[in-house]
């Protein structure tokens, strides 16, 4: 079985690979999880999971002169691919090899969880949502954090990326009843959780450590594990879905 889903948010800062991580390491406990930085112009999942001196990424993927298997590690009981975060990288790399990537991590593991880019800008952008089977979006309680949401469901949908849910994140007290009706009314998917503010979170990101490893007793650790119990996986078959990424069409952004 293996499900993709691509963890979007229409726009920076909402702690969208904080999420990824977080989600990543939750589901792990059930699943094979293999989480994957997609932002590759943008990148920095490897300070989220302690990979800052990885020598391979994917951008050494994307440029052909490195193997997938040499850009995976193992860590905190996943499989991460980070991206590197130099502008040459960037420059070298073919954003449209990333179907053949996930097409050949999805032979080995359950879920795989796309840290896309938080703007739908370019093809490499919206790539990760169009390959994917169902976006998780990832929003801040405020309404141009929704509006910025809903641009992500729209184009998803447009493709056929159906909404897995919202995870709603650094909520403060009772921010989120001022949107919830309007989440409710115009969003496809459930609402999976709502993370709090934290600092303990901005603690994990300076120390180069998971949330969940870094402090998985705090309440924001515990919002994550409920959103991922909320997070149905569905079984799909790792041979069809390598054929159906490797066919993929590359959009042109909206």
């Amino acid at each position: 079985m293996v499900e993709v889903f691509a963890v979007a948010s229409g726009k920076g800062g909402t702690g969208k690979t904080t999420s990824t991580v977080a989600l990543g390491m939750a589901l792990s406990e059930r699943y094979d999880v293999t989480v994957v930085d997609a932002d590759t112009g943008m990148a920095n999942m490897l300070f989220h999971a302690g990979l800052s001196d990885a020598e391979t990424t994917l951008h050494d993927v994307l440029a052909e002169s490195a193997s997938v298997e040499a850009a995976t590690y193992e860590r905190f009981g996943m499989t991460v691919v980070p991206c590197g975060t130099s502008l040459d990288g960037f420059r070298d790399a073919d954003p449209s090899r990333l179907r053949e990537v996930v097409a050949r991590l999805a032979a080995d593991t359950d879920v795989i969880l796309l840290d896309s880019p938080p703007a739908l800008d370019s093809r490499a952008a919206v790539l990760p949502v169009v390959m994917a089977d169902r976006t998780v979006i990832v929003l801040q309680p405020t309404i141009p954090a929704i509006s910025d949401g809903l641009k992500v469901q729209e184009y998803a949908t447009s493709y056929d990326t159906d909404v897995a849910g919202l995870l709603f994140n650094k909520v403060r007290e009772d921010g989120i009843e001022r949107v919830a009706e309007k989440t409710e009314r115009y969003f496809e998917g459930p609402t999976l959780g709502a993370v709090p503010e934290s600092e303990r979170a901005r603690e994990a990101r300076r120390a180069g450590r998971p949330l969940l490893a870094h402090a998985p007793h705090c309440d924001a650790a515990a919002a994550y594990r409920r959103a991922a119990d909320s997070l149905s996986v569905r079984d799909g078959q790792s041979g069809e879905v390598a054929d159906r990424f490797r066919s993929a069409v590359i959009p042109e952004p909206p």
